[in-house]
Formats: structure tokens, sequence, C-alpha cells
């Protein structure tokens, strides 16, 4: 039995994993053995990934791992834990964060003050309250719909009334999930400082600013979407944290994992260290806000297992004409002529409202922007047919492969890096613009900017490797929402539960599921 490999990763991957098997044995001194190799291929793949582990896939590879050099603690480059084998220096990191994290939950606060009153919660949201009160750091989880955010506002004044003054800051991974928090925030009144992670720890390329030696000043840190932090990111997090702060984690652990390595929420999931956590690790279960067929599907992928093929349809095919969430079959050799209209609709009416949109009007700029969360078009995949590239080359032709300056007017823009300097962070969306008073052709990009009162004007020299965002891949999407999304799920032979969730709970109203056309005698398409 061969190591598994993932697939769908572009061949410099494939290339520089076999090297890698070639020469880390090699390079420690190590006999050759197909095997041990095998694996090691396997680790590198996965790492592209996001993955740190694999599972050890056979007595054989178990037993070719025994024998070998490269396994001995405490210098072997790998490291096996159960049934499972890491890289040494991730197992060693990864134990170090999770570590840090539960010996936080385990440290008792000294009480100051009295809670505020906890009337209005379920008793899941008032065990919330009262962790955060009493715990160096709480874990608060739960699906769409569940109160994260109320909660959390109950959270923050709990521990306002009871150290007065307190400095508190909210963060999450990405600029959108960083709006969304502060927005819902501010509608509980609670007027907040939010950023993203990386501006909060003064991101500097590779390196932080904030760190041990300059650390955050800060009381209580909320870190929303914290199923897309990754291990790196949880550390440089933890390092520049001071250890008398309060740290809120807030996440869905049925999301998609990050794309860097090492899915820090999944790992604080396994029994262990749930048992560690103790009471600092709150579920929120009660669904207060019903989204219909959405809702209903969402919570069955939470508790379902992959092969979605086996049981997906069944609670598909049932589903009235009128829920809000509609299943189309399509052919899989050409993007559905469905989605193509619809996206070209959403198109036309972006282009129209930025023609019209006054360019020194900050409201109707605003506006302009929150017309992007009309409709969102999702898929795994970047390449195939049924990838961002295939849709964004229907859309645009030509124009896909050439920067922003050539784009229509009113084509979403997405930003691929974080870029401090003008308040951009990597899966910020704005919109291509004509630059108010010049000649036809001039253009300028319009964002918003996190926590100013003023838009964001900027020439598309000036982001990098933009990208056109009239679809997304679904982990670009993570922490973003629209009113209706609509979903592609090929048929990639790899499991799709967490993408599909992950997918279908950005939406707020609507969504649409696309899949490949099965055989006639398995299905009968769906009208759209």
């Amino acid at each position: 039995m061969n190591a598994p490999q993932p697939t769908d990763q572009p061949a410099w991957i494939q290339a520089l994993a076999a090297a890698l098997g070639e020469a880390v044995p090699r390079l420690h001194g190590a006999n050759p053995d197909p095997l041990v190799g095998e694996l090691i291929e396997a680790l590198a793949v996965a790492l592209a990934e996001g993955q740190l582990e694999i599972p050890v896939p056979s007595a054989r590879h178990r037993q070719a791992l025994a024998g070998s050099p490269l396994c001995a603690a405490p210098h072997g480059p790998l490291a096996l834990d159960g049934d499972r084998l890491l890289w040494r220096r991730w197992q060693r990191q990864r134990d170090g964060v999770l570590q840090a994290l539960i010996a936080r939950a385990q440290r008792p606060l000294q009480p100051a003050g009295e809670a505020a009153p906890a009337d209005g919660l379920d008793r899941d949201q008032q065990r919330a309250v009262s962790a955060v009160l009493r715990y160096g750091l709480v874990l608060l989880e739960g699906g769409p719909g569940t109160g994260k955010t109320s909660t959390v506002a109950r959270m923050l004044a709990a521990v306002q009334v009871q150290q007065p003054g307190s400095r508190i800051h909210l963060a999450a991974p990405t600029g959108k999930a960083a709006a969304r928090l502060r927005a819902a925030l501010a509608n509980a009144n609670l007027q907040l400082p939010c950023s993203t992670l990386h501006r909060l720890l003064e991101s500097r390329g590779e390196r932080f600013g904030r760190n041990r030696d300059h650390p955050l000043a800060l009381d209580l840190l909320v870190v929303d979407e914290v199923s897309m932090v990754d291990l790196p990111l949880m550390e440089a997090l933890l390092d520049a944290l001071p250890q008398d702060c309060r740290l809120v984690l807030v996440g869905d652990a049925a999301q998609l994992p990050p794309v860097g390595p090492g899915p820090v929420l999944l790992d604080l999931q396994a029994p262990e260290r749930r048992q560690a956590l103790g009471d600092a690790a709150i579920g929120l279960r009660t669904t207060y806000r019903n989204n219909g067929a959405i809702a209903a599907v969402a919570a069955a992928l939470r508790a379902g297992h992959d092969p979605l093929e086996a049981w997906l349809p069944s609670l598909l095919e049932p589903l009235p004409a009128d829920a809000n969430l509609r299943w189309l079959e399509a052919p899989p050799r050409s993007l559905p002529a469905a989605l193509l209209e619809r996206l070209r609709r959403h198109q036309e009416q972006l282009e129209q409202r930025c023609r019209t949109c006054p360019p020194d009007d900050p409201a109707a700029a605003a506006a302009l922007l929150a017309a992007l969360e009309a409709c969102l078009v999702l898929t795994p995949l970047r390449r195939g047919r049924w990838g961002v590239e295939a849709i964004h080359q229907a859309l645009l032709g030509e124009a896909a492969s050439r920067s922003a300056q050539h784009w229509p007017v009113g084509t979403p823009v997405l930003c691929r890096h974080n870029l401090v300097e003008l308040g951009l962070a990597n899966g910020d969306v704005g919109l291509v613009m004509e630059q108010p008073g010049r000649s036809t052709g001039e253009r300028r990009l319009l964002f918003s900017a996190p926590g100013q009162p003023e838009p964001l004007w900027i020439h598309p020299a000036q982001l990098p490797d933009a990208e056109p965002a009239l679809a997304l891949t679904v982990h670009k999407a993570q922490g973003s929402e629209a009113d209706e999304v609509w979903v592609l799920m090929p048929d990639k032979g790899r499991p799709q539960r967490r993408l599909l969730y992950t997918a279908l709970t950005r939406a707020r109203q609507q969504a649409r599921l696309i899949t490949p056309l099965r055989a006639p005698a398995a299905s009968a398409s769906l009208a759209p």
C-alpha cells in the first residue's frame, strides 16, 4: 500500500516533494528506503495544503520508520505521533503553541468587582460570560446563527464592568472578517478598535513588529474566525501577547482549516485537549437565526461524513421549489449557463452603479462597495473547467489575464497581499472605477479603508498581482458573506464536506449549489 498522495498540486510541488524524498535521507546519513521516501514525499505535498501530518498507511511503512534513524528522537527530522507522521520541527512548534493556549485557559483570574447580569442568554452563553471573567483564555465555538457575536458582546460588557478602562482589541485573519466583526459589535453599541491580525502584529513580511520584546498593550483580545488561523500566526500572536492579557478565540470548527500549515482550532478538538481546556471551552448549540434549507443542510454537513454522494442527495432532492437553497446539476465539461447569466447581470449592475457613483461622496462609495455582497460565486478550484480562472476568462475575455487597468468598470478586484502602508489586507475586495475628472479609460481602484470614514482610492499599479474577484475560491471567501451565493462543487474525488459547509454558510439569504450531472438513471436534473 502506497502512502497517500494529495492530487491537484502543481508539478513543481510534486517535483520538490520527490527531491526531498531523496535528499532528506542522504543529508541525515540514512540508507535510502523506498517506503520512507514515499512518506517524506507525502509529507511535503501535505504541507503545501496546510496539513502538518499524514496517516501512516500500512504496517510495512510503520516498520520502515521504526528502523530508520530519520525517526529517532531527538534529532531525527520525522516524528511519529500515534498513527500519524509529521516533521519533528512542526511537532515541537504545534505542541508548544497548544500547550501555551491550554496553560492560558487553566490560569484562573482574580475576580474584581461584579459581573454584568446575564439575563436573556441561554445556558451556554452564560457559561461563556462567566468563563471570560474566570480564565485567561476562552474558546467560543458554534455554527452560523448560534449567537457567537452577541455572546462576545456580552462577554466584553462583563469585562468592562469588572475592569473599567480595559484595553480591548478585536481582530480577525482577513479584512472582510474584521470588518464584519466591527460592524456587528457596533450594532451592539460597542465601538472598539478592530483590525486584521497581521495589522495588529505590525506585519513586516515574514516578521512582525510586535513580539515578546515589543508586546501588545492590551488587557483583552478577541480573535474571530479562528478556524483560519494557522500555526505560525498563532505562535506569533502568543509571542506578542502579555501573559496577563485575556484571549477569546471565536470560531467554527466545521469550517475549512487555514491555507497555511497547522489548523490550530482543529488541533484543539482532540479529546485530551478539550478536556484540558475544561470550562474555558464553550460550544454554542442553540440556533437563533433560522436560515431555512441552508441552515438545515449546513447542520447535516456539520454532523455528516464523507463521501457526500452517499447521503447528500437525500437531503437536496426533497427541497421545495421555494427553498432558499436550490440544487442544480450541469454537464461538467463547460461552465453552467445559469451561473454565467447571473454573473453577467451582477457585472452590469455593478458597472451601472460605478458609473453613477459620485466620487466625492463617502456614503455613496460605501454603499457601492456594499453592493459587492449582493452575489458571490465560489468554487474550490483555481484551474479547471469549473475553476476561478475559467469563470473570469468567460466573463472578461483576454482582459482577464491582463492588469486591473484593462478590466471593465465595475469589476471586483481581489487584494492578494497584506499591504500595511495602504491599510489593505490579503482577501480585501474592491472595485475598478474610472478615475474622476480624467479621460475615459483611466482606472482607479476603490476599497474601503478599515476604521476610516473615507474610501481608499489607489492606482492599479499599487496593487501587485491583483486578480478579478467575480468568483473566489472557497478558501479566499472565508470571513465573507453575501446575500446570494452560487457554489460550484466539481467532483474531484476528495473530501468536500468542509468545503461545502464553508461555502454554503457564506450565504445570508439564498444559495445555489451546482454539481456535475449524474447518470440519467441516478437522478433527474432540477430546474433552476
